[in-house]
């Protein structure tokens, strides 16, 4: 059974930095592409974040570029996304997934697999 489990998130000031951390279960990241998708009320979840399969490609919307970064780290089966300079539009529940089937799969969530239950960042201003 894969499980994705989101830590990291809460409450900063606008400026501030925080990482967020996807630890699996049940899915090998190292063997597997991964991504970071956000979500507020209303709106459709968005992503803000992709890696390869194997780590050499990523991908962010103009939105995040320069200020988030994706990674994996294999040792610790966990994915992260650190996220600085954070603004109050960057305020949503963040959800990270993880999908066997393509290289990279890109930036729509209906090609990823595995989900998160999501964590939520408040950017305050």
């Amino acid at each position: 059974q894969v499980r994705l489990v989101e830590s990291g998130g809460g409450l900063v000031e606008a400026g501030g930095s925080l990482r967020l951390a996807c630890a699996a279960s049940g899915v090998t990241l190292k063997k597997n592409a991964m991504a970071w998708f956000r979500q507020v009320p209303g709106k459709e979840r968005e992503s803000v974040a992709a890696i390869s399969r194997n780590g050499d490609s990523t991908w962010y919307p103009d939105s995040v570029k320069g200020r988030f970064t994706i990674s994996k780290d294999d040792a610790k089966n966990t994915g992260y996304l650190q996220m600085n300079s954070l603004k109050p539009e960057d305020t949503a529940v963040y959800y990270c997934a993880v999908d066997s089937r393509a290289y990279f799969p890109g930036s729509s969530p209906r090609l990823y697999e595995y989900w998160g239950q999501g964590a939520q960042v408040t950017v305050s201003s």
